[in-house]
């Protein structure tokens, strides 16, 4: 998961609103391109679309915890 370069939770727990959100539409973004390239047959480690999908889903839940509206 190294490619990634995923916070863990402490960390992404001392970020404020905005960090987050900057966090968020950046591993958005490399979602998007882990699938395209999956789609595509270029992706041979497809387990990291999995691990993104869930780190995503943590930040948006600590964002939910702080009552951060970062969509």
């Amino acid at each position: 998961m190294k490619e990634l370069k995923l916070k863990d939770n402490a960390e992404l727990r001392k970020l404020d609103s905005k960090s987050l959100k900057e966090e968020l539409v950046e591993k958005s973004k490399k979602l998007y391109e882990l699938s395209m390239k999956k789609n595509l047959g270029e992706l041979k480690q497809t387990h990291l679309i999995k691990a993104l999908r869930r780190h995503i889903a943590r930040i948006k839940t600590i964002a939910r915890e702080n009552d951060y509206n970062i969509g």
